[in-house]
């Protein structure tokens, strides 16, 4: 397995999450129930799965190297401007739906934030897929992908915690509410 092939790895789970997303927040704007608390479940594996993991991967080893040969620098930007908009997107997700849990009436606001989330998504991952295409094609060596894949499963607690993330997923996947 190289680097590409661990990021798109990630890809697929993130694709799993992104469909409880959909089938959460239609499921909100349609004024169905869904548990706080598998609500919080998405926030989290969007923190620890998406901007902890995956984007560390891609901000610390992965763009730093494409880079270094001076080569698709105007699109790691673009990806990075995005990583950012993705955690502002979270941050909303969460003020909202604490004041949810403190009795408020956030719905609203919890359903719209997880829509542009969704939204988000779906244009950053098909995005990034490219972005992968265009570094394996053009940039990124053979060797240099073995090596960066090594460094990403040389941290453990990373390794763990992705484990736990997917988890997470299944068990959001395996909900009432996600099932009906």
């Amino acid at each position: 397995m190289s680097a590409t092939d661990a990021l798109r790895e990630d890809h697929k789970q993130i694709r799993r999450l992104e469909k409880v997303i959909l089938k959460c927040y239609t499921d909100l704007q349609a004024g169905k129930d869904i548990p706080l608390s598998d609500i919080d479940k998405i926030t989290v594996i969007i923190e620890e799965f998406l901007d902890s993991i995956h984007y560390s991967r891609e901000e610390d080893s992965y763009f730093p190297c494409v880079a270094s040969y001076d080569h698709l620098k105007q699109e790691i930007r673009g990806l990075l401007i995005e990583h950012e908009f993705s955690r502002r997107i979270a941050i909303q997700i969460k003020k909202h739906l604490k004041r949810w849990k403190d009795g408020e009436d956030a719905r609203e606001p919890v359903a719209r934030y997880l829509k542009t989330y969704y939204i988000y998504l779906q244009d950053h991952m098909s995005k990034e897929e490219d972005f992968f295409d265009k570094a394996e094609a053009e940039v990124i060596s053979k060797e240099e992908e073995m090596d960066m894949y090594e460094q990403f499963k040389s941290v453990m607690t990373i390794s763990k915690k992705l484990e736990d993330m997917i988890k997470e997923i299944e068990t959001l996947e395996n909900s009432i509410w996600f099932k009906n």
